[in-house]
């Protein structure tokens, strides 16, 4: 079949299939006399593999490991469930680095009039954050989201009450 037939079949775009052949993902395909590329129904198999371990938020090195994993015959589920455990971990993480961001931002929100007037407590404290404290740049821990000086707003200011 040809890469649109794979791609309708495995639900992996044709850009996504050559991007994961070329880098190794998935094995070259097959060819046919007029060099289009030849899938069969072993190459859509593995194709939905990936899919859906991207779906369930694996990155291309850890779906790499994932596809070693399920090819051994050798493997251990052991290192299977550890894989995902990892993964479980990092989206815990994750998500919690979202709810202090998004706690701190509703705070922040909570602060500002929103009125008419120029004065915005979320813009002066964009302004003034210290840019070390950025909790893109810097994570003083795994999973800790520093605040820098809004840390002191979500329990000294109350909802709607405004810095300015």
């Amino acid at each position: 079949m040809n890469i649109g037939d794979a791609s309708a079949c495995s639900g992996v775009s044709a850009k996504m299939i050559r991007y994961y052949e070329q880098i190794g993902l998935i094995p070259p395909a097959a060819r046919t006399a007029s060099g289009y590329r030849d899938y069969d129904p072993r190459d859509v198999h593995i194709l939905r593999f990936i899919a859906r371990a991207r779906d369930l938020g694996f990155s291309i090195n850890e779906i790499s490991e994932l596809l070693d994993l399920w090819r051994s015959t050798d493997r251990r589920s052991a290192d299977v469930k550890a894989l995902a455990q990892a993964k479980v971990d990092d989206m815990r993480r994750k998500i919690a680095d979202l709810q202090v961001m998004a706690d701190t931002l509703e705070t922040l929100v909570g602060t500002c009039a929103g009125d008419d007037r120029p004065n915005c407590p979320i813009l002066q404290e964009l302004e003034t954050a210290d840019a070390n404290m950025s909790p893109m740049t810097s994570r003083q821990a795994p999973g800790a989201v520093p605040v820098g000086r809004l840390a002191h707003l979500s329990g000294t200011l109350k909802q709607g009450q405004s810095t300015a």
